[in-house]
């Protein structure tokens, strides 16, 4: 098959286009035939080697894939040739105390799809059979690629951890990604107010047209203070964090008493600080969060085909300009998500 993959750590320039094996389904596991993949931010960590891929190099990026079922290893429920599907990324053990709970994203061997196996960045993907989630024809491959990190990361992060009720107010940073413009969309259908933050006039536009009653552009505003103001000085009652050091420790002073902040990513930086006078004397809840349930992906995919939701996707890349694809992810000069096209 042909694939995108590198065989040395760098940037985008070491990604190479070529032929790479053919995956060889185990028990239990299905081949798909990628009819489309989506870029994020974890495949440039793959990449430079800040996140080394566990199995080693060579290594093919790729965590969101849709299409169709090549084939199925033994052992698997019967999948018919053809059968258009999306990935669930996420991979546990079934076993380690934390499944056995019912919490399967803290799997003591959790992993993800084009991170700590060979990805979808190819023609072929191979993944385990219990992975698979039908794709309703309503749902281009586009679309459905565009759908299980980001916008189950957002969704998990407001509707589960956080609790975002109808009437509370949240604050979504860098709308112009995958996780903020989803998180703008699902606050709204939860019936809470958005507030957005981006750094250009056009990441501001795309999240006023998605529902955020207001967005800041943190180049030219203090976000803070923006937020006070919109609040009548009350503050938020959910952020959404995704940044790290550059947001995390601010994002504090926007909470309103008995706030939360739920964070799903660290992009810019893995350390955060905060004074914490803010936390015990308001109440705050610090929530962590990690992709989400095999059940809320279905949920999600009812609310894409009723037109409730709707994954945004700025390009679509062929597979052989994936390391143009990966510059521009590099770049930040996307409006949503990226995607890879064999």
């Amino acid at each position: 098959m042909k694939a995108a993959y590198f065989a040395e750590h760098g940037g985008p320039e070491k990604i190479i286009y070529g032929d790479f094996a053919d995956p060889v389904p185990q028990p239990g596991e299905a081949v798909v035939r990628v009819a489309a993949c989506a870029l994020n931010h974890v495949d440039l960590l793959l990449l430079d080697g800040r996140f080394p891929p566990p199995q080693g190099l060579p290594h093919v990026n790729g965590c969101e894939v849709a299409g169709t079922v090549e084939t199925a290893g033994p052992g698997c429920e019967p999948h018919a040739r053809g059968e258009r599907v999306i990935v669930f990324p996420g991979f546990a053990c079934g076993r380690c105390e934390y499944c056995l709970r019912g919490e399967r994203t803290v799997c003591l061997n959790y992993g993800y799809l084009g991170a700590h196996r060979d990805g979808g960045y190819a023609e072929l993907v191979k993944v385990p059979a219990d992975n698979l989630l039908p794709l309703d024809g309503g749902i281009s491959f586009e679309q459905g690629a565009a759908l299980p990190m980001a916008m189950l990361t957002s969704w998990h992060a407001l509707v589960a951890q956080a609790r975002l009720a109808p009437g509370q107010t949240v604050l979504v940073h860098a709308a112009g990604s995958g996780v903020g413009s989803a998180a703008i969309q699902i606050a709204r259908l939860a019936g809470a107010r958005a507030i957005a933050t981006a750094g250009s006039d056009d990441k501001l536009e795309l999240a006023r047209s998605l529902g955020a009653e207001a967005a800041i552009n943190y180049r030219k505003q203090d976000f803070v203070e923006e937020v006070r103001r919109l609040t009548g000085r009350r503050g938020v009652d959910v952020v959404l964090e995704h940044i790290g050091a550059e947001t995390f420790e601010r994002s504090i002073y926007c909470l309103s008493r008995l706030g939360t902040l739920v964070t799903v990513g660290s992009h810019a930086s893995h350390w955060g600080r905060m004074d914490l006078r803010h936390v015990y004397s308001k109440n705050l809840r610090i929530v962590g969060s990690n992709l989400g349930t095999l059940t809320e992906l279905r949920a999600v995919l009812r609310f894409v085909k009723e037109g409730r939701l709707r994954p945004v996707v700025d390009r679509v890349f062929a597979l052989s300009e994936a390391a143009e694809a990966l510059r521009y992810l590099l770049e930040r000069r996307n409006l949503g998500k990226l995607l890879l096209v064999p």
